[in-house]
């Protein structure tokens, strides 16, 4: 207090009557000495303490006096009520310690007593209150007492009062760990729940019993148990709770289910997915409770309508199901009356979202119910607030809806065109913007809707200035996309001085409009190229490509796409000769954005006629680039380089050298970076390099890299391995240096290397050399290989597991599949599931390399193991063996028939459930070979088991039915159906009309022939004599 006071010429404090201005005499303050400060004398406020006897470590002032005193009356105070209270021992005496640090001296209310202690009796003067400031004075010191109660602190969680604990049922020993409290629940045993969760939940875990509640207590634990399960149970229990809330909903009714979800939603704490979850439960939950919602329409909404405007896209698709299924559920009327009061709301954060609300109940009752609601919303003359939503909501249609608002253009054309007019600004402009979301959504259509208001149009973009010639601007850009070619070409002729004009604005918006209204302008292909040149082109390279539009990355994009609209009209050379120089600028973010032009323009624009000096300093430019590049853009400056020069093709011939000796430099530096991305731009450019006939060059760099096969950093050693795989790619084997003998037992150690960038193209590479020189290689070199790659199997990579299967083929056709299927097919045996199936991945490819004949003898004889993971694998081995080699699978399909039979007949499900998808596979493969009677005969032996309750069998054999279906025809399954279809057990009939749908969808004319014929019914004949003939 007494450093505040000293410090500045006045303060404020409060007192019991009011509130007094302390005046300093600024003379007072001037001649005051001031004590030197030094670094040991600073100590923290908390670290000051009063010793026993009054006195302080330090000197005093008499501005300390009634300070010291204050602290040591409240620090008796403190130590009375402890002592007062020391004979209640256990959990109460430590709240009330822990509560008397939550009221420091600062927020206690100064008796005037007090106050003539602290302060001096000259220099001050009472100042009257002003009326009513007793009240506001005791309300703002209520809210400070009520935000510093332990129950709701600032900084600190305080320890739960006894009566709390009693009411939660926990013993007082239960560890807290941060913002998580250890409960017990009967049903979900211990469990970590956060503070917050308390007030929904805290009835759980009381100690009453079910007998001693109401019933209407009693249900309202069961649903609290539930949402409980649905939160944070495991995924078991959390399926059944989802399952039992949404089918016991009517009977809890809507009120004691949405009263404690909604709350639920609200709170700030959630995380994603527990929001996620919790979303769809209410989803779920509104679709059964139908109309009975209707009386908490306005609470679902005030919870769903934020999600809208969520920045994750899947929390805003959640959203508009929602509410797309409220509104199908409670009516049209009834939405519109409860989001009726938002529409004029003076927030605009709420109309915003009421209006996106109402584009999805457009959606979902169609927009012709809505287009009267809009017309009278839109024409509202209560409030300007009124019509400016109205307006948005067809602009959020449009957004929302595409192409399916061209039936309605017209109409919401002529809603909205009012607006153009109108006495408000922002009327004016959501009017603009929403036209141009209209003509966005019905392009290339739809410019009759439009003509009657093109001179509103022109005339706003005369008249206004800044924000309003922004919107009236997008508006005509989007219109001119939709003109014929000669009113195009004239409005593009008009407008384009006041786009040269606005290419200097400084505010962001405007030049983000301005450019994609130059996009759509140049995109129409008579408006010629001297025209561009002259009008356009300098204006824009002077104005728009500067370093400040490359910070942003939204104006960057849309300078990029822009500058290629341009190339398409005006050629590549004057693109280049603008460019060109920005290649060597002293930003390196300008200078990328650049290159990714030049790219862009180059892949659409020929490069067939291009002078030599823009050839030379294109080439200066990206080389430029490239050695100057950091290491955060590294990766699309390698990309951009390698493209380049490949566009170039031919012409890049004769800086090759140079680039080689730049490659070679790099290479060898300490830096990593430098390195990876030599090595980078290596692949990238070894196809230019084969396309200029540089072998020896290639030959020369692939010895380099292969002398930095030790390479230490992982990243650097994938890319230099990336490189050799370009190489030996493109190499023809003889011509290759080093040799493919020399480079395998070089990379064979490099296997146990576990990054996955390293993983992924050494297995490519040795599966190239596998494939193109395996017999410069010997078998046993091969062997081991083999073994290391079994170990890539496991791999949590998708691509690297792919990687390795495909190299297992390569291997096994080169050394024979005798050896390589030996180890594969004791890799069957292994507990681990992914490992199991990427091998039988890799049996069923050599198969098919090597042909069938050479795997199946070893698999069929592999299946009389009785083991059941081995025999499982053999099936899917013969499911992804029939579905790899097609038509081949006749050659072997009786061969094959008694084990899949044996398969189809055993006990355990999932047995029966492959079996059922390799002949889906197998019926596929031989469909027209005349195998029917192979077929059919397995068809027997699956039938049986479309009474099977696992959804994972059932689908595999419905979709192995249905290509029986392709094979067979659909007359036979027909014959077999027509039995069941009107069986008196009705789970038998569900099953059999399923089974009979999916038939009448894949072959619904097919079946015409084989329907049994109907009599004649009361001189009625339905019978079609001529399509007999056919029949």
């Amino acid at each position: 207090m007494s450093d505040e006071v000293g410090k500045s010429d006045w303060t404020a404090m409060e007192d019991g009557r009011g509130e007094r201005l302390v005046i300093l005499e600024q003379e007072k303050a001037l001649t005051r000495p001031q004590r030197r400060k030094k670094r040991w004398d600073i100590v923290p406020d908390e670290d000051q303490e009063v010793s026993s006897c009054g006195k302080l470590d330090q000197k005093k002032s008499r501005w300390d006096n009634g300070e010291v005193e204050t602290l040591r009356e409240v620090k008796e105070t403190v130590e009375t009520g402890s002592s007062e209270q020391s004979s209640e021992v256990g959990f109460a005496q430590r709240t009330i310690s822990k509560e008397e640090r939550f009221h420091p001296t600062f927020q206690k209310e100064f008796t005037d007593e007090e106050l003539d202690k602290i302060l001096p009796s000259e220099g001050y003067e009472i100042v009257k209150p002003p009326e009513g400031y007793e009240k506001l004075r005791r309300a703002n010191l209520e809210n400070k007492r009520k935000l510093l109660e332990p129950k709701i602190t600032l900084y600190d969680i305080p320890e739960p009062t006894k009566s709390f604990q009693e009411e939660l049922g926990e013993s007082k020993d239960v560890p807290q760990q941060g913002f998580m409290r250890q409960v017990f629940h009967s049903e979900l045993g211990e469990l970590s729940l956060r503070i917050e969760d308390f007030h929904f939940f805290g009835k759980l875990f009381s100690n009453i019993s079910d007998d001693d509640l109401s019933p209407e207590e009693v249900n309202e634990r069961l649903v609290l148990t539930l949402l409980l399960k649905i939160k944070n149970g495991a995924p078991i229990l959390r399926r059944k709770a989802m399952k039992q809330i949404v089918e016991t909903a009517r009977d809890h009714g809507p009120g004691i289910i949405l009263n404690h979800l909604l709350p639920l939603l609200m709170q700030s704490t959630l995380e994603e997915q527990e929001r996620h979850i919790l979303v769809k439960a209410l989803d779920r939950i509104l679709q059964r409770l139908g109309e009975k919602v209707k009386p908490y329409v306005h609470k679902i909404l005030v919870v769903i309508e934020p999600m809208l405007i969520d920045q994750d896209y899947y929390a805003r698709q959640e959203g508009r199901e929602i509410i797309s299924n409220l509104a199908k559920a409670v009516g049209l009327a009834t939405m519109i009356a409860t989001m009726r009061p938002d529409i004029d709301h003076p927030d605009e954060y709420v109309r915003n979202t009421t209006a996106k609300a109402f584009a999805i109940l457009a959606s979902a009752m169609g927009i012709p119910s809505l287009v009267i609601f809009l017309q009278a919303v839109c024409q509202s003359k209560k409030s300007w607030q009124a019509r400016h939503t109205g307006i948005r909501i067809v602009q959020q249609i449009a957004i929302l809806h595409g192409s399916s608002v061209l039936p309605h253009l017209k109409s919401l054309v002529q809603i909205i065109s009012h607006g153009l007019s109108d006495e408000n600004q922002k009327v004016r402009v959501i009017t603009a913007l929403s036209l141009a979301s209209l003509a966005e959504a019905s392009s290339p259509y739809g410019i009759e809707a439009f003509e009657p208001i093109l001179g509103q149009i022109w005339k706003g973009i005369s008249e206004y200035r800044s924000r309003n010639l922004a919107s009236y601007l997008k508006a005509m850009g989007q219109m001119i996309s939709l003109m014929e070619t000669n009113q195009a070409c004239h409005y593009i002729k008009e407008i384009s001085p006041v786009l040269v004009r606005e290419f200097g604005s400084q505010d962001d918006e405007m030049k983000r409009i301005v450019l994609r209204v130059l996009e759509q302008c140049v995109s129409v292909e008579e408006i010629g190229s001297e025209f561009v040149k002259q009008k356009l082109l300098g204006p824009f390279f002077g104005q728009f490509w500067t370093c400040r539009n490359s910070l942003d990355k939204r104006t960057s994009k849309l300078v990029i796409n822009a500058t290629v609209s341009l190339s398409k009209q005006v050629g590549l050379e004057p693109i280049l000769d603008g460019l060109l120089i920005f290649l060597r600028d002293g930003s390196e973010t300008f200078r990328i954005q650049a290159l990714e032009t030049v790219r862009n323009v180059m892949e659409i624009v020929p490069v067939i006629h291009l002078e030599q000096r823009l050839e030379k300093l294109l080439v200066d430019g990206i080389l430029y680039i490239f050695q100057e590049s950091s290491t955060d853009e590294d990766s699309s400056v390698v990309e951009n380089v390698g493209r380049i020069l490949t566009l170039l093709g031919t012409r890049s011939k004769q800086y090759l050298p140079q680039i080689s000796s730049i490659i070679r430099w790099r290479l060898n530096t300490p830096s990593p970076r430098a390195r990876q991305t030599a090595a980078d731009l290596v692949a990238g450019i070894i196809g230019v390099m084969k396309q200029c006939e540089e072998e020896q060059m290639i030959a020369h760099i692939g010895l380099f890299l292969y002398e930095y096969l030790g390479e230490e950093y992982p990243e650097v050693l994938g890319s230099i391995i990336g490189a050799l795989h370009a190489i030996v790619t493109q190499v023809r084997v003889e011509k290759l240096s080093p040799p493919i003998k020399e480079l395998v037992p070089r990379l064979t150690p490099i296997l146990k290397n576990r990054h996955e960038k390293v993983q992924e193209n050494i297995i490519q590479l040795l599966g190239c050399c596998a494939k193109k020189g395996g017999d410069f290689v010997s078998p046993k070199e091969w062997d081991r290989i083999c073994f290391d790659l079994l170990d890539s199997l496991k791999a949590n990579k998708k691509s690297i597991r792919r990687a390795s299967v495909k190299t297992f083929g390569h291997i096994a056709k080169t050394i024979g599949p005798q050896d390589v299927l030996v180890t594969l097919l004791n890799n069957l045996r292994v507990q681990e599931r992914q490992l199991r199936v990427c091998t039988t991945i890799a049996i069923a490819i050599i198969s098919e390399i090597c042909m069938p004949y050479t795997v199946l003898p070893a698999i069929m004889n592999e299946y009389r193991i009785p083991d059941l993971n081995v025999q499982n694998g053999v099936l899917k081995t013969l499911s992804f063996m029939f579905e790899y080699i097609g038509t081949m699978s006749k050659d072997y399909i009786y061969a094959l028939t008694p084990l899949l039979e044996v398969a189809l007949t055993d006990r355990d499900q999932v047995h029966r459930q492959t079996a059922a998808w390799a002949c889906k596979h197998l019926a596929l493969g031989v469909a027209g070979t005349g195998c029917n009677d192979a077929l059919i005969h397995l068809l027997n032996f699956l039938w049986p088991n479309v009474f099977e309750n696992s959804p994972h069998l059932v689908q595999a054999v419905y979709e192995a039915l249905d290509a029986f279906r392709v094979a067979l025809g659909p007359g036979v399954i027909l014959s077999y159906l027509l039995q069941g279809l009107f069986h008196p057990a009705k789970k038998v009939r569900s099953v059999y009309w399923r089974i009979y749908n999916n038939l009448y969808i894949g072959s619904q004319d097919s079946l015409v022939p084989f329907f049994p014929p109907i009599p004649q019914i009361k001189n009625r004949d339905f019978d079609i004599n001529e399509f007999y003939y056919f029949i």
